[in-house]
């Protein structure tokens, strides 16, 4: 089973009060917070907003089946 991961624009301050979550591989994820906030937020596209990013990100766990 690949890992689920989710970002969460409530945890950042913003002036719109955002509250897009975005869940998934964490490639995905990656992917589409970076478009997220370049065209939502005005953030540069840059090496250091990924890596920002990519420490936000959380790893979900779910119960395995019984």
């Amino acid at each position: 089973m690949v890992a689920r991961y989710s970002i969460d624009c409530r945890e950042f301050p913003s002036e719109s009060n955002c509250s897009l979550t975005i869940a998934g591989t964490e490639d995905e994820v990656l992917l589409v917070a970076v478009e997220h906030a370049v065209a939502s937020h005005g953030h540069a596209r840059s090496p250091e907003l990924r890596e920002m990013l990519r420490g936000a990100m959380h790893e979900e766990h779910t119960a395995a089946a019984t």
